[in-house]
């Protein structure tokens, strides 16, 4: 059974591309592997996210994975902020991380690009602080997407580069994971490239109905076929292809009849997308309002899942200790 690992970032709500493109998987995966799932909240201190906003944050991200499937009494879902062996190895493993390599990597170039007011020591070491994530538990897979490939394979490095300096063939190297299959990337409604929350372009899944209407209503299309079965562009490939996630194959078959046809009428198209997405999306919403006003449920939650993480963690922090010289007089 592999050990396999998913951080959550504790600024984000899930969409429906967050939904089929992985929660799906997380909610099948849990049974089948040794499983954790983390809310990244020592990541999002980068930002500086107000303190009021901070724990409301934590609190929806979980409500919302929780109302997705995940099982906390099958699946370790913990905070991070929780579990405090992760500090403690992430300042162990800066001691062998070094600027130069750390100044290189992709991500920390788009930082300084993207926001040359706030280039903090965090961003610097957010590569180390992912790999402590990761190699606390000894994971051996790590769904990550095309941007955190390169971050993965710096918490490889440092991995590697501790068994090496200490002799031990103690940490294992994690591999990328992509759940054994094609990924499915969810288009968003403005016409081009992936449904996210930077691009403004999702649908929510505690999105309430009348917003769903408004923002499929407002997807973009084009002026419609003028020669029968015309290639479809982009903008209405992707709502196609939204249709085929959320609606039934005689509804799908429907539209792409009278696309063929030079008929459709993309107003009606829209009007079905988002009244299937609704109907989706419904019984997750209620369900996330549930979870988010239940205290009790949320406070054993989160403390069943620091319990889980810090018996895994606290033994890889004391072998390490242990390791690099540090024993109990």
């Amino acid at each position: 059974m592999d050990t396999v690992l998913s951080g959550i970032r504790s600024t984000g709500n899930l969409h429906l591309g967050n939904y089929f493109g992985a929660v799906k998987n997380f909610v099948r995966m849990q049974h089948e592997n040794r499983c954790f799932f983390f809310v990244a909240d020592y990541h999002s201190l980068t930002t500086h996210p107000k303190p009021e906003n901070l724990q409301n944050n934590i609190r929806t991200v979980l409500s919302e994975y929780l109302a997705a499937g995940l099982d906390p009494e099958v699946a370790t879902l913990y905070v991070q902020s929780d579990v405090p062996e992760i500090p403690e190895l992430y300042l162990l493993l800066n001691m062998n991380a070094y600027v130069g390599e750390l100044e290189r990597t992709t991500t920390f170039k788009e930082k300084i690009r993207k926001q040359p007011e706030n280039i903090n020591a965090g961003l610097l070491t957010y590569p180390v602080l992912m790999c402590a994530d990761i190699i606390i538990h000894n994971a051996d897979k790590v769904p990550v997407g095309k941007d955190q490939e390169q971050n993965l394979e710096m918490a490889r490095k440092f991995a590697r580069r501790f068994n090496h300096m200490y002799g031990v063939e103690y940490f294992t190297m994690p591999e990328p994971y992509n759940f054994g299959q094609e990924l499915i990337k969810v288009p968003g409604l403005d016409g081009t490239g992936k449904m996210g929350k930077s691009e403004g372009n999702g649908i929510y899944l505690a999105d309430e109905p009348k917003v769903i209407r408004k923002k499929v209503m407002r997807a973009v299309t084009d002026e419609g076929p003028k020669v029968p079965n015309s290639p479809m562009t982009e903008p209405v490939a992707n709502l196609f292809y939204l249709l085929e996630l959320l609606s039934t194959p005689d509804v799908v078959e429907h539209f792409r009849a009278q696309y063929n046809g030079c008929t459709i009428r993309y107003g009606d198209l829209k009007k079905q997308l988002a009244e299937d997405m609704i109907s989706f999306t419904s019984p997750i919403r209620d369900r996330i309002l549930e979870i988010y006003n239940d205290d009790e449920y949320l406070r054993k939650v989160v403390r069943m899942g620091a319990e889980k993480a810090r018996e895994s963690a606290s033994k890889t922090v004391r072998d390490v200790r242990e390791i690099l010289g540090y024993r109990s007089f």
